[in-house]
């Protein structure tokens, strides 16, 4: 399918106005998601989605963005730049029209966009709103035009400001987000940079460049690739151990673009992203069901064909499939209808025909052409199968009749005593010392405790059977009651919150770092769903008299120190010394009577400390485990949990710079 399109033909007649922007300041979560870090950082995909949408139009290749010091983001393309004539319904400048009029855009002209990511038409104009100042730049027709504009309001007409040779075209948008909107300012290297790759993976024809001016020498990186789901493949599976090579197929039918690209590895979970128009469809659709079933189909045939499976006993099911597949799905579709809970979920009928026709015609082409190839995914697949099998009967053993029947809850587990999910939390607790202390600190009503004992099994290097024959896995598995895999179901869930809580060292961290390789493999809903939390236990007491202070780190310990130097008031047992009976370690007795201590760990605390900083809901700080990005979050598992040394060497020296508070 080619998405070329005249250049003529995207002119001022292109863009259809559909509504106004008024609400985009007053609610910015309902336009860009939230205003955090994923909100601060979705501005600079909204500007850049709209170069791609021109690189997809055959009229931009190449786009640079730069971080500048003061924390604004400058991205120029070589696109087509936006119309800059009188437009016809509203009476001025079409750029000030797609600046500052919400749903204003080409995309709904398909003369202008075939296919593209932004079909809303909201990107550029949400941005306006939402930054503190922005200034546009369009080079077109020999000419150069510009606008500013502060939060959304245009500072005056577009003028023109200087000439550029004929054929110099394209678009600069340069904004400063608004530091009255967003909670954090902070552009993000690593967040940007990753999708950046992405962008480059799924359009090898771009080039994308990205400049940091805020780091000293100045940081730039450069992303294209030109083998394009093939190098996603191998970038994805970089830290594991490739069974065969990329198998890459592509087609095209009733105008949509089908490119796939897949590879078996050594290890036992899947690693599967879907694309439809350059959006990633967390949630799957149309086009995964597609691929799955001409994958399942096409398999089973040519292991049958081929006489491939020796055991009468074993069948070969879609599950099986699944087993250390790595694979990158990419569809453009004129028309996309997106449904789920975050319209991440394609729902085009006609696309999983589509995609099962064409897939699964070129992987049978592909099987006969290299028979070894077919064998190797074979064997895998039916060892997947032997493994189901031996896990079957574990899998049944930590299924629960219903939610309510409490004997088949784990015997360490102290449960609350609501039945009401939304109301209750379980905290998954390091160690047998804290879990005692946190059973004794909990509300019983609505808090229940799981203590671990130990490190729970690392779920990278093993199938479902030793993960189910692992005491601690099972144990969590049985008291959350969803299942786990393809068998999780969310109406099961026993508890809104699941809370890990462990040491804030070394040890502590591999530990939840291991539980979140579980929930990441086998409950990932949980986490996209936002119901897995970290609990944050404190690292400093500071003791003034009766007056206790808890600080999450030096800063805030520095900060409470500050306060109460200022303070200058002297308490009765000012000078008395304080038995802190094994809890923390004192670490400095200071002028005034001030005593600094800091924690050694969960199990240290008594109860009513533990109640006090960490399990608390009134006083307590959780942090929310989130996935911005599945496919850089299953390259970091990988590179933690993997059996490649170097890579995790290489991430941890890269990242040392950012630790602070490590206990050793």
């Amino acid at each position: 399918m080619t998405n070329q399109i005249n250049n003529d033909q995207y002119t001022e007649e292109s863009i259809k106005v559909l509504e106004g922007l008024e609400a985009v300041r007053k609610r910015p979560a309902m336009y860009i998601g939230d205003i955090g870090s994923r909100g601060l950082h979705h501005l600079v995909y909204e500007i850049v989605d709209n170069s791609i949408d021109e690189a997809l139009a055959g009229r931009c290749d190449t786009i640079d963005i730069t971080i500048l010091n003061d924390n604004s983001v400058r991205i120029v393309d070589n696109g087509s730049g936006i119309p800059v004539g009188m437009h016809k319904d509203k009476g001025i400048s079409t750029l000030e029209v797609v600046m500052t009029v919400l749903h204003a855009g080409g995309k709904f002209e398909k003369s202008a966009y075939k296919v593209s990511g932004g079909l809303h038409g909201v990107g550029v104009s949400v941005v306006n709103a939402l930054s503190e100042w922005m200034v546009t730049e369009i080079r077109r027709e020999g000419k150069v035009w510009q606008q500013e504009y502060r939060r959304g309001v245009p500072q005056g007409d577009v003028k023109e400001v200087g000439t550029v040779k004929k054929n110099e075209t394209g678009t600069t948008q340069w904004f400063m987000p608004d530091s009255e909107i967003f909670k954090v300012s902070e552009f993000k290297w690593d967040i940007l940079a990753e999708r950046m790759r992405e962008l480059a993976f799924l359009n090898p024809q771009i080039t994308i460049t990205m400049r940091d001016e805020r780091e000293e020498d100045g940081l730039v990186e450069h992303f294209h690739h030109k083998d394009g789901l093939v190098g996603f493949v191998k970038h994805i599976d970089a830290q594991r151990t490739p069974l065969i090579k990329p198998v890459m197929v592509s087609g095209d039918r009733d105008d949509v673009s089908v490119e796939v690209c897949f590879q078996y590895n050594s290890g036992y979970s899947e690693n599967l992203f879907t694309y439809v128009n350059d959006i990633n469809t967390r949630e799957g659709g149309t086009h995964l069901s597609g691929f799955r079933s001409a994958l399942t189909r096409t398999l089973n045939t040519y292991a049958q064909n081929n006489k491939l499976i020796k055991s009468d006993k074993i069948t070969l099911s879609g599950d099986d499939y699944k087993e250390g597949l790595t694979g990158v799905i990419s569809v453009k579709v004129p028309e996309p209808q997106f449904e789920g809970q975050t319209k991440t979920k394609l729902g085009n009928s006609e696309v999983e025909g589509i995609v099962r026709s064409i897939f699964g015609d070129q992987l049978g082409l592909y099987l006969e052409q290299n028979p070894k190839v077919g064998k190797q995914i074979i064997e895998k697949v039916v060892a997947a199968a032997e493994a189901r099998e031996a896990a079957r009967k574990s899998r049944d053993l930590i299924r629960r009749k219903n939610a309510l029947e409490s004997s088949a809850l784990p015997g360490k587990l102290a449960d609350c005593s609501i039945q009401d999910p939304e109301l209750c939390e379980i905290f998954l607790v390091e160690g047998d010392s804290a879990g005692g202390s946190a059973k004794s600190a909990r509300d019983r009503r609505t808090q229940a405790i799981l203590p671990l004992r130990g490190k729970i099994l690392n779920v990278q290097k093993a199938r479902i059977n030793k993960v189910l024959e692992n005491n601690e896995v099972r144990a969590i598995f049985t008291a959350l009651g969803v299942g786990f895999g393809e068998t999780l179901d969310l109406e099961k869930l026993r508890y809104g919150k699941i809370i890990l809580m462990a040491d804030a060292d070394v040890d502590g961290a591999h530990i939840r770092t291991l539980i979140l390789t579980l929930f990441f493999n086998y409950m990932r809903d949980l986490i996209e769903e936002g119901r897995v939390y970290l609990a944050m236990p404190p690292l400093y007491k500071v003791k003034k008299g009766k007056r206790d202070f808890y600080a999450f780190d030096e800063k805030e310990r520095e900060d409470i120190l500050s306060r109460l130097r200022k303070d200058g008031k002297k308490d009765e047992e000012d000078e008395q010394e304080v038995d802190e009976g094994g809890a923390v370690e004192e670490t400095g007795r200071l002028k005034g009577g001030i005593v600094i201590s800091r924690f050694k760990g969960l199990g240290e605390m008594n109860p009513d400390q533990l109640w006090e900083t960490t399990m608390n809901p009134e006083t307590r700080i959780l942090q929310k485990v989130t996935i911005d990005n599945a496919q850089t979050a299953s390259t970091i598992f990988e590179t933690l949990m993997g059996d490649a040394v170097e890579p995790r060497r290489q991430f941890i020296e890269r990242n040392a710079k950012y630790v602070k508070n490590l206990d050793v």
